[in-house]
């Protein structure tokens, strides 16, 4: 019997001193082999299942058939969609630090970040600095970060993004009639990226598109001015669409809603016909086709020293 003790206490020491791993440490990460490639897509995330599969799943499932030869993952950025999704449905979302981390457990050693945000603004500085993290610890052997839809504007041999934006919405416009107009809803903000919703309207305007307004529900262009204009041009009916990846919140209840203070009630209140959109930018197959784009671009910049970063 004591030699039955001695043995245990032995493989226990061994196992204390590390000669014998008894549990392998969550934390470890497995070494990077070459050749294993993901794409990982962040979104600000939404909490309704029919949306998500409409819009960001459709998106990923084109990043799937577009290039065969890296790993798909999905990360959200906002912390209470993660949380209500994993209260509701019990299904846990990485943030896009977890699912990186994630990644590197896994032993990958190529990341293409992909973000399917409309602009340069808060959310998408949230994602270019923790890529930022990665390459500055060497984290892995190479990792790069894609542009959002609103980004390049045509200059010193870049393509124009905002223009390949409004060839992508023609597939959504209605037929247009004299008296009628399309009115483009963004998101906005403080955030300087915001002013891409103000160049986008130029962009329109010089493209030639004709009564196509820009607005947004918390920065500018401002509704107010798109109602001032509509009025100068004596616009009757108008069809309200969200430029947004999904069609969640702002469109179903700022943009489209039933209670007095939604830009359809306003809109309605002020004499005009109204019709909606209720189809998030994921939705539009031409909008995949940039983001896609996005991914190819970001490949041959990562594989080119000379080029320039982002």
């Amino acid at each position: 019997m004591k030699k039955v003790y001695s043995l245990i206490t032995t493989f226990c020491m061994l196992a204390v001193f590390g000669c014998i791993s008894l549990i392998p440490s969550l934390a470890s990460a497995a070494p990077a082999e070459a050749g294993k490639k993901a794409i990982l897509v962040v979104s600000f995330g939404t909490t309704y299942p029919e949306t998500l599969k409409q819009t960001i799943e459709a998106v990923e499932t084109k990043m799937k058939v577009s290039f065969p030869d890296y790993e798909v993952r999905r990360a959200f950025t906002s912390r209470i969609i993660i949380k209500r999704i994993a209260e509701r449905d019990g299904v846990k979302i990485d943030n896009e630090k977890e699912a990186l981390a994630r990644l590197k457990a896994e032993g990958y050693s190529e990341v293409i970040v992909q973000p399917l945000h409309v602009t340069a603004g808060e959310e998408f500085d949230m994602v270019k600095d923790i890529v930022k993290h990665h390459q500055a610890a060497k984290t892995f052997d190479k990792i790069a970060l894609g542009r959002p839809i609103l980004y390049y504007l045509g200059q010193e041999g870049k393509t124009d993004d905002y223009l390949a934006a409004a060839k992508a919405l023609e597939a959504q416009f209605p037929k247009q009639k004299k008296g009628e107009a399309i009115l483009i809803m963004g998101h906005g903000g403080s955030h300087p990226g915001g002013s891409a919703y103000a160049a986008l309207q130029l962009k329109l305007n010089d493209a030639g598109y004709k009564n196509v307004y820009v607005f947004t529900v918390e920065g500018y262009p401002t509704f107010d001015g798109v109602m001032d204009k509509l009025k100068t041009n004596k616009i009757k009916k108008v069809t309200l669409m969200p430029f947004m990846l999904v069609a969640g919140d702002h469109a179903n209840n700022d943009m489209a809603g039933d209670e007095k203070d939604s830009f359809k009630s306003q809109l309605i209140a002020a004499g005009f016909k109204v019709d909606t959109y209720l189809h998030g930018l994921g939705e539009n197959a031409k909008i995949q086709e940039i983001y896609v784009q996005h991914v190819n671009d970001t490949i041959a910049e990562l594989n080119n020293p000379e080029a320039k970063k982002h």
